[in-house]
């Protein structure tokens, strides 16, 4: 069953065809300003141009594009950079019989535009509007779903393969940043595909940006290629000798000039690393002339056999500020001029700082006093904060680029040393490490801190980058501690207790957004491993919350006097190990506990609690409220918790029914209450 929100997205299958079935979702008129876009509804329309019209209609998505971003919000600077790209694979690849994949996707939205979204653009990242990356559920267009980078390769080697076997011959095209190129699993699917041979073109969109300035060796031998002017000089010949391969020649002409392409390449190219993985590398050329890009796109749709077009592309190309600051304009919040780039929104009372803020202050502030700490990044130095770091000590930064697995073992390797690795990185990007998390660091008690960004619900971005599951994988792991801080003083305690613990591993998990705005006191304070506190004392029953939900839960037992229901509330900060003296205490005193957490409810916060209690023996009615078992879709904060009912209000009436002995329509039993409604 699809979840009322998701209405929208919801596919009627039918055979090999999605038809998208999208309800309530306004549209909206381009007419006028955009006269040969208003004309495209899909990319048969895009065909009907002449070839010389391509870069006026490259134009017009570019300045639709900075409209509907400069109004609503959104990835912004990456598909600035694909505007010309994407039109002109568009108009020489057959979309949706063709494939064309996006690797993570924040650069899609031109795409989006030409494949009969344009008129709901508005609706971008918003309730029931469309996702902010591609969905196959979506449109027939969003050949694989992304949000995570490096993926796309891969997926375009099993679509690859699953087309060979049916003996179909649609192309398979994968778009990859060079910094998701960084990532492992890139190089596996090339490695894995120059054997297979199948016939795939990757496009590698190389800007030496990923949200941040790329890193690594991949970075430089890139480089070198675009400014290896003899390479440049002779590049003309060897692309003139791909066109020669299509005229009817004998094997014997056709070997030869292979190994004359093969001869140039091998002298010139900095180690023809692509060649050696089995890719024939062609490149690179500018990603901003629509007429060679086609010209490049259709000598690569007739060539059999894994190919690489390596394009240079500018990232936020065509919006001067974006150009200018590639990182800051990766995405945006909305509501700036559309030429200057300045805020149109009203000052108003300065905002408390981001969480990710207090993270990266508090590390820079502990490292100068302990030469053993680093900082661990996975190309994400600004999204984690750990640029404060690094500006402060950047001998002891370390981006790895987009290499999640990578840096976890990296940081078991310098642990083993000595050494104190704060391994910054998003709950949902965590996902992709478990292995190393499991078997490279906690199975050998090294005591690297993993700060834990992102988690719980993150919003607009959705379902791939919610922080929905780390409790609860976090829970059987063996030697880890689990914590979370309740506001930025707790996160700032947590951190410099973090930093004394050589036991082990430690999690800390905190929420992306500002904080409560509280007076941060400026010594370090040690939490005790394992302690929890109550913070409002009560006798009808109680409240035990963790991170987020602790304030969710104050506010909530606020509303709760006024129908005169006293409620305790417990500040858990610990998932493991959990505090079970106290839990134990509490269920003495009260028979009725609720549970709230932002996390799944299977596997988390909730599950320890009945766990412990039923390991004693004891019979207490336990409700848990946290993120259901379905994968939340994107919207605001504040939509996303009135939907799943974890704003106050809701809380509060759930509680309360709960007290009452009131049905909720949710699964109870004398253990536990979990919350497995759809969302309505």
């Amino acid at each position: 069953m699809h979840t009322g929100v998701e209405r929208m997205s919801q596919t009627i299958n039918s055979g090999k065809s999605r038809k998208p079935v999208m309800e309530n979702v306004p549209q909206l008129s381009i007419n006028g300003k955009y006269p040969l876009l208003s004309k495209i509804h899909s990319p048969e329309d895009l065909k009907k141009f002449k070839p010389d019209e391509l870069q006026k209609i490259a134009d017009e998505c570019r300045a639709y594009l900075i409209d509907v971003v400069a109004e609503n919000g959104g990835h912004f600077a990456s598909s600035l950079g694909v505007v010309e790209m994407t039109v002109a694979l568009h108009y020489v690849y057959k979309s949706p019989y063709d494939k064309i994949i996006w690797d993570v996707g924040h650069q899609a939205y031109i795409h989006k535009i030409l494949t009969g979204r344009k008129d709901r653009m508005h609706t971008n990242r918003k309730l029931n509007g469309i996702a902010g990356f591609p969905k196959m559920s979506e449109s027939s267009h969003d050949a694989f779903g992304t949000g995570h980078a490096s993926t796309s390769i891969s997926a375009a080697a099993g679509l690859a393969a699953a087309r060979d076997l049916s003996k179909s011959n649609e192309k398979i095209v994968a778009v990859i940043g060079d910094g998701s190129m960084t990532g492992g699993m890139a190089f596996e699917a090339m490695n894995h595909l120059g054997d297979t041979k199948s016939d795939i073109l990757v496009v590698l969109n190389d800007n030496q940006m990923a949200i941040a300035p790329s890193t690594g060796g991949l970075k430089n031998y890139l480089i070198n290629i675009s400014l290896n002017k003899t390479y440049n000089k002779v590049r003309k010949f060897i692309w003139d000798s791909i066109s020669l391969l299509n005229n009817d020649l004998g094997e014997t002409a056709k070997n030869a000039v292979h190994k004359i392409e093969d001869g140039i390449k091998a002298a010139l190219t900095p180690g023809a690393f692509f060649e050696a993985l089995g890719f024939r590398y062609f490149g690179p050329i500018d990603g901003h002339d629509t007429e060679k890009l086609v010209k490049a796109f259709k000598e690569m749709r007739d060539l059999p056999h894994p190919k690489l077009l390596h394009v240079i592309t500018t990232k936020g190309k065509g919006f001067k500020p974006a150009e200018d600051n590639q990182s800051k304009w990766h995405a945006s919040s909305g509501g700036f001029d559309t030429t200057t780039g300045k805020s149109l929104k009203k000052p108003g009372e300065a905002l408390p700082p981001k969480y990710q803020d207090i993270f990266g202050q508090c590390l820079t502030e502990l490292a100068s006093k302990d030469h053993r700490i680093v900082g661990i990044t996975a190309a994400m130095p600004g999204g984690t904060s750990l640029d404060i770091f690094q500006n402060t000590h950047p001998k002891r930064f370390y981006d790895v680029g987009i290499a999640e697995q990578h840096a976890v073992t990296f940081a078991a390797g310098m642990a083993a040393k000595g050494f104190k690795p704060f391994c910054a990185i998003y709950s949902t990007f965590l996902q992709r490490a478990y292995d190393q998390l499991i078997h490279d660091v906690a199975l050998q008690k090294l005591p690297v801190v993993f700060a834990i960004d992102r988690a719980g619900l993150v919003g607009e971005d959705g379902p791939t980058h919610h922080g929905s599951f780390d409790l609860s994988y976090l829970q059987p792991v063996p030697n880890m501690v689990v914590m979370a801080p309740k506001d930025e003083q707790e996160l700032r305690d947590m951190i410099y207790t973090a930093s004394l613990y050589e036991d082990g591993p430690v999690a800390v998990r905190y929420p992306r957004g500002t904080c409560a705005g509280l007076n941060i006191d400026a010594a370090f304070n040690r939490v005790e491993i394992g302690k929890g506190e109550i913070i409002r004392d009560g006798t009808s029953l109680a409240i035990l919350a963790i991170g987020t939900m602790v304030e969710t839960a104050l506010d909530a037992s606020r509303l709760l006097e006024q129908e005169n229901i006293d409620a305790l509330v417990a500040n858990m900060r610990f998932l493991k190990p959990l505090d079970k003296a106290m839990v134990h205490a509490i269920a003495e005193r009260h028979e009725k506990i609720v549970v709230i957490e932002e996390n799944s409810t299977i596997g988390g916060l909730g599950s320890a609690v009945n766990d412990y209690l039923r390991k004693e023996g004891l019979s207490n009615s336990v409700l848990t409220l946290g993120l259901p078992d379905e994968f939340v879709i994107h919207g605001s904060m504040n939509d996303l918790y009135r939907l799943l009912e974890l704003d106050a209000e809701n809380v509060s009436r759930q509680v309360s029914n709960f007290y009452n002995g009131i049905a909720t329509g949710k699964k109870e039993s004398s253990q536990s209450t979990i919350r497995t409604e759809k969302l309505a």
